[in-house]
């Protein structure tokens, strides 16, 4: 099977209060755009929830509010995914947080948590506070080990 003709239906939807995980969320895009141009990123108000399932990989981007709670805006996809069912689905989560905060990127956690029961969870990627230029290259390796396990779904191979 010739992979170079692949081309991946990527979304990354995001929410973000202080912009940091607004930031992240660009870096990746800006990565995954390098390699692919169906690439589309969201915030998660815009998002079509009920094409959830069209994708082959979503990448969610969140922020952490409280007491490590998923912020209000995300519950709803959370829920889709809950119910969408697809263990083809690769998914990865990534936000921001302050490590001052004992549930240091709680929302993440509980969004990993939930992915990996619920689709083909790839990677997890936390930040604390502000994306910096060392960051570039936690994006890079998040979007390979997302395309990998892309490639490795495509051609059958036993993922673990």
């Amino acid at each position: 099977m010739d992979l170079t003709n692949y081309k991946p239906q990527i979304a990354i939807v995001y929410t973000s209060v202080t912009g940091n995980t607004e930031q992240l969320a660009t870096m990746l895009h800006q990565v995954a755009a390098k390699r692919f141009s169906t690439v589309g990123i969201y915030q998660v108000e815009e998002f079509p929830e009920a094409e959830l399932c069209r994708y082959d990989a979503v990448l969610v981007g969140t922020y952490t509010w409280g007491s490590g709670e998923i912020p209000k805006e995300m519950k709803h996809l959370y829920e889709a995914f809950e119910h969408a069912g697809s263990k083809k689905l690769v998914t990865a989560v990534f936000g921001s947080g302050d490590r001052f905060f004992a549930d240091f990127c709680g929302a993440v956690d509980r969004f990993r948590d939930m992915l990996y029961v619920h689709t083909e969870l790839a990677a997890t990627l936390k930040v604390e506070l502000s994306p910096q230029e060392k960051d570039h290259a936690r994006c890079e390796r998040l979007m390979e080990v997302v395309l990998k396990r892309l490639a490795l779904q495509k051609t059958g191979a036993r993922v673990e």
